[in-house]
């Protein structure tokens, strides 16, 4: 699911400014997307041109007026339109695992610093996740905060019970030789 759409789903919870989508986007949907405000009002401008959304201008005193934006029918019928579709395959993406890929050409007390920095980060994140899971106010919400409750959980244990096997130095292997012809 694109940004644009997501947009579009979150405003099925009432109007919102770009600044509420982006909080609700850390709020609610941490564990499932990342947008930026360079990602947001774009995609909240092209709803807006294409009619999905409406936007009204609320005056503020001393301050530049703000945006309200608001889903329109058609916005409403396009965003159940595309959450009837076959969602894409989940991907993950970890810059930790990917400097993991070269843990052989770290010192061995450089990865164990990066997996214990990664195992409190996961735990912070996992205890922040769990005490706001009961005050979520849906239960699409609670499950989705469980679910990345889960998650942390099962990469703390793994990243626990499996460090050893990156952790220890690899043995250094001659290069294949070649045959020359």
């Amino acid at each position: 699911m694109d940004i644009r759409t997501l947009c579009l789903g979150l405003l099925t919870f009432g109007e919102a400014t770009g600044y509420e989508i982006k909080k609700a986007f850390q709020d609610r949907m941490s564990m499932v997307y990342d947008a930026s405000f360079s990602s947001i009002y774009p995609s909240l401008n092209r709803l807006t041109k294409e009619g999905l959304v409406s936007c009204r201008a609320e005056s503020q005193s001393r301050r530049p007026d703000r945006k309200v934006y608001s889903i329109t029918p058609a916005g409403r019928e396009e965003f159940l339109k595309e959450i009837h579709n076959a969602p894409a395959a989940d991907k993950f993406r970890s810059d930790f695992l990917a400097t993991l890929m070269f843990s052989h050409l770290l010192q061995p007390g450089n990865v164990s610093r990066l997996i214990d920095n990664q195992i409190m980060d996961y735990r912070q994140k996992k205890d922040e996740l769990s005490q706001g899971c009961g005050m979520k106010q849906s239960q699409s919400e609670q499950f989705l905060c469980g679910f990345g409750v889960t998650m942390y959980q099962a990469a703390i244990e793994y990243l626990e019970q499996n460090r050893h096997l990156i952790e220890a130095p690899a043995p250094v292997r001659a290069p294949a030789k070649q045959s020359v012809k």
